[in-house]
C-alpha cells in the first residue's frame, strides 16, 4: 500500500509531536519530516519531497504564508494543508491565495484533519466548517451594493494600527511592546494587511500611507 508522506511545518514542538504520533495511527499516512519554521519546511521539501504538508501559519524565520507560496511555486506537486488556530478571512484568503489547497484549524477532530489530508493527496480541496464561513462571508462583501471595497476598508483595526505603526518606522518588537502582543504576531498583521492592499515592500506601503492621510509628511 502506497502511503501518503506528510511534512509537519509547526514551531512548537509539543504540536508536532502530538500530530505526528496520531497520524502513526493512520494506515496509509506517513509523516517524512518535521520542520520548525517556514524557512526549514522549504529545505525539508527539497530535500524529501512529500505528498503532503502540515503548515502553520504563525513561525519564525519565515511565516507559512510565504513558505506556501514558495513552495507552490518551487514544488507545484506538494499539496500545502494549512493547520492553525486561526479561522478568520483575514488568515484565510491570504494562504488560500497563496496556494494552500485546504484549512483546518487546530480545534478540529482528528478525523477531519486525516480526511484534509486524504482530500489534499487526491488533489481535492478542503476547508474546516470556520474556515468555509470565513470565506463565504468575505465573498459576500465583496458583491455586496457598491461593489469591490475599498481594499483598506478590509483591514481589520489592529492590522490598522500595525500598519501605521510600521509607516512610522517602528520594529516589530516595538510594535509588539506598544500592542502587547508577539513579535511573531505582528509579523502575521504585517503579512495580512500587506496581501490585503496587494503591496509588498515598505515604500510602497508608505506611499500609500500618504494617499490615505494615515501619515503626513
Amino acid at each position: 500500500m502506497k502511503k501518503i508522506r506528510v511534512l509537519i511545518a509547526d514551531d512548537h514542538t509539543l504540536v508536532r509531536d502530538g500530530i505526528r504520533a496520531l497520524l502513526a495511527l493512520v494506515a496509509d499516512v506517513e509523516v517524512v519530516g518535521e520542520a520548525a519554521n517556514g524557512k526549514e519546511a522549504l529545505e525539508k521539501v527539497k530535500e524529501l519531497i512529500p505528498d503532503v504538508v502540515l503548515m502553520d501559519l504563525a513561525m519564525p524565520i519565515m511565516s507559512g504564508l510565504e513558505a506556501t507560496r514558495r513552495i507552490r511555486r518551487e514544488f507545484p506537486k506538494t499539496r500545502v494543508l494549512v493547520i492553525t488556530q486561526y479561522d478568520d478571512s483575514e488568515y484565510v484568503i491570504p494562504i488560500i491565495e497563496a496556494g494552500a489547497c485546504g484549512y483546518v484549524t487546530k480545534m478540529a477532530a482528528f478525523s477531519e484533519l486525516t480526511s484534509a489530508i486524504h482530500a489534499a493527496y487526491r488533489g481535492d480541496s478542503f476547508l474546516s466548517p470556520s474556515a468555509a464561513t470565513a470565506l463565504v462571508e468575505e465573498y459576500q462583501l465583496k458583491t455586496s451594493v457598491g461593489g469591490e471595497k475599498d481594499p483598506y476598508q478590509r483591514l481589520t483595526d489592529r492590522e490598522r494600527e500595525v500598519l501605521k505603526l510600521v509607516v512610522e518606522g517602528h520594529t516589530a518588537r516595538e510594535i509588539a511592546d506598544m500592542l502587547v502582543v508577539s513579535p511573531k504576531t505582528v509579523e502575521w498583521y504585517k503579512t495580512s494587511l500587506m496581501n490585503k492592499l496587494n503591496i509588498h515592500n515598505r515604500t510602497d506601503l508608505i506611499k500609500f500611507a500618504i494617499r490615505k492621510r494615515i501619515i503626513t509628511l
